[in-house]
């Protein structure tokens, strides 16, 4: 079952990597790190414990995905690989958005947001292919609804909505 040259693996491997080394640095240097992503280092005690918290949680993730690597083809990996399409997708969005709103920019910013950008669809395109989660079938599989409305020409989506 194990195939560590299949690319959700490969998916699943950096996406472990990534993230342990991200919670390990939240854990152990968080004002540090913060102060690379946003330019300003955490002082207040509430926010570096939710600097660590924030750690604690990349850590979990970082060990869900090492644990999935070698099932590739479980329904579990296929759910994990989706959950990650929405943390990447958020951290993304809220980095992006943190460095024009806010102009809180540190030297690691931009590169982070186009690292989970690239891992947003990475994820999106190992959920595509079909080949995650044993059934070898597309994401139709998964949002069946959705793709069938979308599918229908736009006359009969106004009556789908109705």
């Amino acid at each position: 079952m194990f195939n560590s040259s299949s690319p959700a693996s490969t998916l699943l491997t950096v996406t472990a990597v990534i993230e342990l080394g991200a919670g390990l640095a939240l854990l152990c240097f968080p004002s540090v790190t913060v102060a690379l992503l946003v330019g300003i280092p955490l002082e207040a005690p509430a926010a570096l414990t939710l600097a660590c918290v924030a750690g604690a949680a990349l850590l979990t993730l970082g060990v869900a995905c090492w644990l999935a690597r070698g099932d590739t083809q479980s329904r579990a990996a296929r759910g994990l690989v989706a959950a990650m399409v929405l943390y990447h997708f958020g951290v993304a969005f809220i980095l992006a958005a943190a460095g024009i709103g806010s102009h809180l920019v540190g030297v690691a910013l931009w590169p982070a947001v186009v690292l989970h950008a690239a891992m947003t669809v990475w994820c999106i395109m190992s959920l595509l292919s079909g080949k995650l989660g044993g059934q070898n079938q597309p994401l139709s599989r998964v949002f069946p609804d959705l793709l069938y409305r979308l599918r229908k020409p736009a006359a009969e989506r106004q009556d789908l909505t109705r």
